[in-house]
């Protein structure tokens, strides 16, 4: 397939990147030795600055080197959006060490899974989730836990934790307190270790919401590559010089490479943000502090539009210059009235934890076509291969599977060897999503190869029917899915959202769907509810809500 996206690429953007040969956390050295003054990251209205940052790092890696860690030793990584976390995270690697970023919220099966699969030996978490790492800690392979106090980071100098705090938790013979971690510079150990881009950074495991989690593996050379894919794409951006609202959860690779990472390559104020969900803390963070970077998901910019206190015009948000959406379809009013509000540009972008994170975008200057998500990132090739001759390239234009091949492709996944076959060959990732692409290289998708419905033989992709849902008066949010039914075999079903105020009937919905769609591809099923299950970056959890579905209509 040719590359027809490359001459609707912005001015300045490469067609090809030489990346360095470089671990990731040069971005943080690079950021301390240009910027050393410049705040690293902002929490509860305090800075670490780059400097202290990269020193800091360094000690808390010696101190897990001396408590025994050793190189690709995996360690969990079990923090929201706080200074411990960009603080842990470099210096895991800096350390030898791979990162397991852990969704801090999981429960006791969730968490046992995670962290026995991936081998884990250490686990850096909050206090609050002690009670669970004891509980769970026998049935794991986990032989150290760090604690950290959410203000903790607050003490932060260039020597470590200065004078850490007593706690109230008693802390046993292989657990510890982060304070207690940080070695002086005259006791570094640091040297010992030699990191390689063909070292592996980081084990990032998908939600589960399509079977079980799989962790992928990232090499450093991966994340390298897509940090400097994404810093090019985002022209007029200046290191030094921006600050990156930082609501997405780190710990999602979303949030960990184009906040975190890509905001380290550009020497950015990293405004950490511990929940995504308070829009006014949102929203005071980006007047305060001027954020002009925001990536998300399209609840929290549909959010800030209707905000009260936005609509009263009670903030100032035109610090923003750009916000890329991404984890759900962007619809096109949410864009037109955030950017009509910040005069910055809201792009859709698209994304995946075996390529992290980043591999298509719609430019920041040129067009931004509806429903699409946008080009190929530099040195990013794509092709679109049929459903059912393995691998046959389709026409333009024609819908099909989306296959990449680019820098940051993962490895394969972690004890999965099956699984690496199935989605790598010969360096092109099968993403299992459905797309087409137009005749200038814009990408468009249509849904997930494993949430097809098969309604009475015919091919019925959810997304389309959802869209169609969308532009009703009276929906706010949908989701469709297939469920299948005695008798009937698989039946489309949507759950609808109404706008507050309004009452929509069936009759109606199906009214207006029968207008737009062909017969097979109508709701059978229709389900009004006041809210939809969400993953923590914004993702429909469909798999939940067909769950919620068999339980109560197969009670047990």
């Amino acid at each position: 397939m040719n590359k027809p996206w490359l001459t609707h690429y912005d001015r300045g953007v490469p067609e090809h990147i030489d990346y360095p040969q470089v671990p990731l956390f040069h971005f943080l050295r690079n950021a301390a030795n240009n910027y050393p003054q410049y705040p690293c990251t902002t929490f509860k209205g305090e800075q670490i600055t780059y400097q202290v940052m990269d020193q800091a790092s360094d000690a808390l890696a010696n101190g897990l080197i001396s408590l025994g860690l050793q190189k690709g030793d995996r360690v969990a990584l079990m923090l929201g959006n706080i200074p411990q976390f960009v603080l842990s995270f470099f210096a895991i690697l800096k350390a030898g060490g791979v990162v397991v970023a852990v969704n801090p919220l999981y429960k006791a099966r969730e968490l046992v899974y995670q962290l026995s699969d991936s081998g884990s030996r250490f686990l850096i978490a909050l206090p609050s989730n002690y009670p669970l790492i004891k509980q769970i800690q026998s049935e794991t392979s986990l032989e150290k836990s760090i604690l950290t106090e959410v203000d903790d980071a607050l003490q932060l100098t260039s020597s470590g934790l200065n004078g850490a705090k007593q706690h109230d938790i008693l802390i046993g013979e292989n657990e510890f307190w982060l304070g207690q971690c940080f070695l002086p510079a005259e006791k570094q150990s640091l040297s010992r270790v030699t990191i390689t881009p063909d070292d592996v950074a980081i084990f990032q495991y998908s939600g589960g919401t399509t079977g079980i989690p799989k962790g992928a593996i990232a090499l450093h050379r991966n994340l390298v590559a897509n940090t400097m894919q994404f810093k090019s794409w985002l022209v007029g951006l200046k290191e030094g010089q921006e600050s990156v609202l930082t609501a997405i959860p780190l710990y999602h690779v979303y949030g960990m490479v184009i906040a975190m990472s890509m905001g380290v390559a550009l020497a950015a104020n990293l405004v950490l943000i511990p929940n995504p969900r308070n829009i006014q803390d949102i929203l005071a963070n980006i007047e305060r502090y001027r954020t002009t970077l925001f990536p998300g998901v399209p609840s929290m910019y549909h959010s800030i539009n209707h905000h009260p206190d936005v609509l009263a015009g009670k903030y100032d948000l035109r610090s923003i210059k750009a916000c890329i959406s991404g984890s759900a379809p962007l619809l096109r009013e949410v864009k037109e009235q955030f950017e009509s509000l910040t005069g910055g540009k809201l792009i859709e972008g698209y994304g995946l934890s075996e390529a992290p994170t980043a591999t298509h975008c719609n430019p920041m200057l040129g067009e931004n076509r509806e429903g699409s998500i946008g080009l190929p990132l530099p040195d990013v090739d794509c092709r679109i291969v049929s459903l059912d001759e393995e691998h046959r390239n389709l026409e333009m234009g024609k819908v099909g599977e989306l296959l990449i091949k680019s820098p940051q492709v993962m490895l394969g996944y972690h004890n999965m060897p099956g699984e690496t076959l199935l989605a790598l060959n010969e360096g092109w990732l099968s993403t299992g999503d459905i797309a087409r692409m137009d005749e200038d290289g814009y990408f468009y998708l249509v849904d997930r190869k494993k949430d097809v419905i098969k309604a009475g033989g015919f091919q019925v992709w959810p997304r389309e029917v959802e869209e169609v849902l969308s532009e009703h008066p009276d929906v706010s949010e949908v989701a469709v899915a297939g469920v299948v039914k005695p008798q009937k075999g698989e039946i489309v079903r949507a759950w609808i959202v109404p706008k507050e105020g309004r009452e929509p009937s069936k009759g109606e919905i199906r009214k207006w769907c029968r207008e737009r769609l062909v017969g097979y591809k109508v709701p059978s099923e229709i389900d009004f509810v006041s809210e939809l299950p969400r993953s923590t970056v914004g993702k429909v959890l469909k798999r939940e809500l067909v769950r919620q579905y068999i339980e109560r209509v197969q009670p047990a």
